[in-house]
């Protein structure tokens, strides 16, 4: 239990608290007085859903551009010279050749783990490969990965991705503005009742205070929703991603060889670049439930599993090991 403020200090706490209320009835006010202005002004439906969601789109190609820049800065990549590598460039433009993708850029760097990953860029595609899968992968292997990463490309997923990504948070965004004159509203309330009171740390406990929370939590769970979402459909371009890579290369298990050499080599962390890995296991077994929510990836086994699947299905009797 709070203790109690000194008599003397209940007048200046009296009146903090209605210098409180008021401050936030006004916030209340005044954006409940721009919610009602830009209602009023508002163009034909149409008219504001396009607006709407151009903004979003615009905002989304910014974030995937600028995005995109930022990492390939911080990455100590070069280009891997034609010249030099005429054997793996002679993969990607067979590979390209039978794929609706123009020729990417191929970046060489090294990464915490083996793997490779696929950028869509304002000019030109880009597909970073740690130096090390030249080592780890046999030729199939290697030309079913990169059919994997142009595969991405071919349908555009990093975009598709970020653009519904921004189109819901802005969704979120427009939602949480509606909500912030009732939440100006409870946040004074709550404020001013527990200064009034002489416990002002009091205030998450008020009824106004506890409603604040209510609508704090429902706006969570949208996002959370947001992400699970997002998250769902990645695992899904994953899939589609190996089946088209299975589908071009002709050799499923090769593939599937591929994802499990890296899985083998390597325990991967949380990081910078976890989002674009080709390798999909990333937490222990105990976390898997929530790994598989969360993950933008699926697990391994369960790619290798199609990928042999799909194998079968065509008469191909080679075993991944």
């Amino acid at each position: 239990m709070s203790r109690r403020p000194p008599r003397r200090l209940r007048p200046l706490m009296l009146l903090v608290g209605v210098s409180i209320l008021a401050f936030y009835s006004l916030l209340s006010y005044g954006s409940y007085v721009l919610i009602v202005t830009v209602w009023r002004l508002r163009p034909d439906p149409v008219t504001t859903g396009l607006v709407v969601g151009a903004t979003a789109v615009l905002f989304g190609y910014a974030s995937l551009r600028f995005g995109t820049r930022r990492l390939l800065s911080r990455l100590d990549a070069r280009e891997l010279p034609r010249v030099r590598y005429p054997g793996v460039y002679g993969i990607l433009d067979r590979l390209t050749a039978e794929m609706s993708v123009d020729t990417p850029r191929l970046l060489v760097t090294r990464l915490s783990v083996p793997n490779a990953f696929a950028l869509d860029t304002a000019g030109r595609d880009t597909v970073v490969l740690d130096a090390a899968l030249f080592r780890l992968l046999d030729r199939e292997e290697f030309e079913g990965l990169l059919a994997h990463e142009l595969a991405h490309l071919e349908s555009r997923d990093s975009l598709v991705q970020t653009l519904a990504f921004t189109t819901l948070q802005t969704a979120v965004g427009i939602l949480s503005l509606l909500v912030a004159p009732p939440v100006f509203l409870v946040t004074g309330l709550a404020l001013a009742a527990a200064w009034v009171r002489g416990d002002p740390s009091s205030w998450p406990r008020t009824l106004p205070g506890r409603l604040r929370r209510r609508i704090e939590e429902a706006v969570s769970v949208l996002m959370l929703g947001i992400t699970l979402f997002t998250r769902a459909h990645s695992r899904r371009r994953e899939f589609a991603a190996d089946d088209r890579a299975a589908e071009v290369t002709g050799r499923p298990l090769a593939l599937a060889r591929a994802l499990r050499k890296i899985e083998h080599t390597a325990e991967p962390q949380f990081g910078l670049l976890s989002p674009l890995w080709v390798y999909g296991d990333v937490e222990s077994e105990e976390e898997h439930r929530l790994r598989d929510l969360f993950s933008t990836h699926p697990r391994t086994e369960e790619r290798v599993e199609r990928l042999r699947s799909r194998a079968d299905s065509g008469r191909v009797g080679v075993d991944v090991r």
